[in-house]
């Protein structure tokens, strides 16, 4: 009964772990929930109030499809007084949320018999979008050793006649990777050589850490303004997930194409969201910093935490809220005749035995890891490792 498509993808597992810990919260467990990429910190009073004002001046109706031009032109001018791009509002799509953006991309862009390639670790929806467009993920492993970078001989190696894209997560989300400049000019170089579309995830971009500089891609030259599809939102930078807002900028007629799938499947972003985001991209850099020093902090105190823990090993992230542990090291231990193969079956052993929720690194292409989101407090972080090295402690 069900399509061939739909049957092809897997749901969330992100998702799925943090329903068992919502799960066993409403059950009254004491869960330390760590699953979620979501910032633990309030949305700032001065978007509220915009909302409020949206509200009390009925702004509430359908928006234009593409989203209010008010916002679209403050997408434009966010990127280029922040990323050195020049777009115009016609080349801003508004959406509800990053992800649809990238689903309405990998619609507009990738058909079947198209290749596209993910570099791994990669964020969970990637292989399924593509999938749902009916092209085929190319999956390019990165080295941990290197800090789970896209090398260029392991890109041109994945390259095949039937290539037409690439989508690239920097930060990353699991790893918090992030390319420097100059890495990313060597991977541009064989974009444009081998006439790729990139499809660029760079909705982690203000949460870089240790004095980094990010810089878009699409900035490098216009040869990668033209193939390239820039997404963003103001769910992680401004903590506002729940207000599902997500935004692409690129070549007009991608823009227009990515808008013709909206149109026709969710329609336009949520009228107050929209009003309250144009005062969210107003946010001051020093208003950002302090939650960059914020974030820094509860990396470096998971660091610490992870570095005591026999059997576990970590490379620091440089940049998103998310520690991406290796544990092959643990599995094929046990414990009362429970055997730890996977690190999906770590992760369950966790949610159950520590109650900490964190997500196996099987969802993200990596089965030797799990996923740690560290958008929780000092003291949540302190005590979550603790409950860990006292469970990982038990196994034989």
């Amino acid at each position: 009964m069900l399509s061939e498509r739909v049957c092809r993808i897997g749901a969330s597992a992100t998702l799925r772990v943090a329903g068992l810990a919502m799960e066993l919260r409403s059950k009254g467990v004491d869960v330390l929930d760590f699953s979620v990429g979501e910032p633990d910190l309030p949305t700032a009073d001065s978007v509220k109030d915009a909302a409020k004002e949206a509200i009390d001046r009925n702004k509430t109706r359908y928006t234009p499809n593409a989203g209010v031009r008010e916002l679209r032109v403050a997408v434009a001018d966010k990127l280029r007084r922040e990323n050195d791009l020049d777009y115009n509002a016609e080349e801003v799509l508004v959406s509800p949320g990053a992800k649809a953006c990238l689903y309405f991309a990998s619609m507009a862009l990738f058909d079947e018999g198209d290749d596209v390639l993910i570099p791994s670790p990669y964020w969970v929806s990637f292989p399924e979008q593509v999938r749902l467009a009916g092209a085929r993920p190319v999956i390019v492993p990165t080295d941990e050793d290197k800090g789970f970078k896209l090398d260029p001989q392991a890109l041109l190696g994945a390259l095949t006649p039937a290539t037409k894209g690439i989508i690239l997560n920097y930060p990353s989300n699991p790893t918090g990777a992030c390319y420097d400049r100059g890495e990313l000019e060597a991977l541009a170089s064989i974009f444009v050589e081998r006439d790729l579309v990139v499809v660029a995830d760079e909705i982690y971009e203000k949460l870089i850490y240790d004095g980094r500089v990010f810089t878009s891609i699409a900035a490098l030259g216009p040869e990668m303004r033209s193939r390239t599809v820039v997404t963003n939102g103001v769910s992680k930078a401004y903590c506002m997930t729940g207000w599902r807002i997500g935004y692409a900028a690129g070549p007009k007629e991608i823009i227009a194409a990515m808008a013709r799938v909206q149109s026709h499947s969710t329609s336009n972003a949520t009228s107050i969201s929209q009003w309250a985001s144009i005062e969210a991209l107003k946010t001051t850099p020093s208003v950002l910093a302090g939650m960059v020093r914020e974030f820094q902090g509860r990396r470096d105190a998971v660091l610490r935490g992870l570095e005591a823990l026999p059997g576990v090993r970590c490379s620091p992230p440089a940049g998103a809220f998310y520690v991406f542990p290796n544990v092959t090291a643990l599995l094929g231990r046990g414990v009362g005749g429970r055997a730890i193969a996977t690190a999906e079956d770590l992760a369950l052993y966790l949610l159950e035995e520590a109650r900490v929720a964190v997500v196996p690194g099987e969802a993200f292409g990596a089965p030797g890891n799990i996923r740690i989101s560290y958008a929780a407090s000092i003291e949540q972080i302190r005590e979550g490792i603790t409950r860990i090295g006292e469970a990982l402690a038990k196994l034989e």
